[in-house]
């Protein structure tokens, strides 16, 4: 494990290998399928692929039936999370309110908070990322999801986020802090190389930290690297460095809380040196669907890791533990998780 002696600035400039140690006991994860609810979205990021324009013959809004037969293979699947991710707040976007209409629904949070009671239903473990929501949006999917997300990304204001009314740093955190308030396990993140710089990555991990320390529920950061897009505005911006990446991952863990997992995407990056600066998860992945924001990058064969690996619920096995989750959750949680909290052995 990272040294806590190093100062934040010799953690940018030291030599690698001094920031490399031996691999964690075991690394965790997530068993899941992913579930695309919606591309339409108010954003339009300039790195982001996922996203589509009403009018176009790719935009979609997934109906009942497609969501119930999705989490349906997933149980097949011996998948313990429904992973709902879809476009923010998408009925600011002219021509969305018929789509959801169609199915049934005038407010996409209650369509969300019904798929998730169906996922209960089905055997699996909500987590939704639906992008910044009010206190309000949140007391209301609390019970039904094991867990919420909202990448933070970085406090910086940055060119990719130009124009995209969700991506003020302020909005984001209020929703990350407005979940510790309701005790909601909860997964953030950095995506780096966005156009923020070093001082930039430590001002995100110090006030994550802060939130952490204050509300305890950060379970997870995410520091997932940039990687471009075909036809997006940073289709010619590379990818930070391998080196960038394990030092911001030394950075995560210096800065945060131990109970915060460092996760890292494994089919993203390189695994290996980044769990040796720091890293002890690699998050969702499934055996039933690809990764739609990363739809070029497979999900990888997790016997071929070279990591022990151990598998979770999408909240932590210290929430597990700490109760940290509804009575509509309760019986599920408890079929599902051992007395540490972990995946039960099947």
């Amino acid at each position: 494990m990272l040294r806590k002696d190093l100062s934040t600035a010799a953690i940018i400039d030291a030599p690698l290998e001094t920031l490399s140690h031996a691999l964690p006991e075991h690394v965790t994860f997530s068993h899941n399928v992913f579930v695309p609810l919606t591309n339409i979205c108010r954003n339009a990021c300039a790195y982001c692929g996922f996203r589509r324009d009403i009018g176009n013959d790719e935009a979609y809004l997934m109906g009942p039936d497609a969501v119930d037969k999705l989490l349906h293979q997933a149980k097949q699947a011996d998948c313990t999370e429904a992973l709902f991710t879809f476009g923010e707040r998408p009925y600011e976007v002219p021509g969305f309110y018929e789509k959801l209409r169609s199915i049934g629904y005038d407010n996409i949070i209650e369509y969300l908070y019904d798929l998730c009671n169906t996922a209960i239903a089905v055997g699996l473990l909500p987590h939704s990322n639906p992008g910044i929501l009010t206190f309000e949006e949140l007391k209301r999917l609390r019970p039904v999801n094991a867990s919420i997300g909202l990448m933070l990304e970085t406090t910086a204001a940055v060119n990719a986020h130009r124009g995209c009314a969700g991506k003020e740093p302020e909005l984001r955190l209020w929703t990350i802090e407005d979940a510790g308030k309701l005790r909601i396990p909860f997964t953030t993140g950095l995506l780096v190389g966005i156009g923020e710089d070093w001082g930039d990555r430590i001002r995100s991990l110090e006030v994550l930290a802060e939130l952490q320390r204050k509300y305890r529920h950060i379970q997870e950061v995410i520091i997932q690297p940039f990687t471009p897009k075909p036809d997006t505005r940073m289709a010619g911006v590379a990818s930070p460095s391998a080196d960038t990446l394990l030092r911001t991952v030394a950075l995560g863990r210096h800065l945060l809380p131990n109970d915060v997992a460092i996760q890292v995407p494994p089919n993203l990056t390189e695994i290996a040196p980044l769990l040796q600066a720091g890293a002890s998860d690699i998050g969702g992945v499934s055996t039933v669907t690809i990764d739609f924001i990363n739809p070029e990058h497979a999900w990888p064969d997790t016997a071929r890791l070279g990591v022990t690996l151990k598998e979770r619920l999408p909240l932590y096995p210290q929430y597990v533990r700490a109760g940290w989750y509804s009575e509509t959750l309760a019986p599920l949680i408890h079929e599902l998780a051992d007395e540490r909290g972990y995946r039960r052995t099947r």
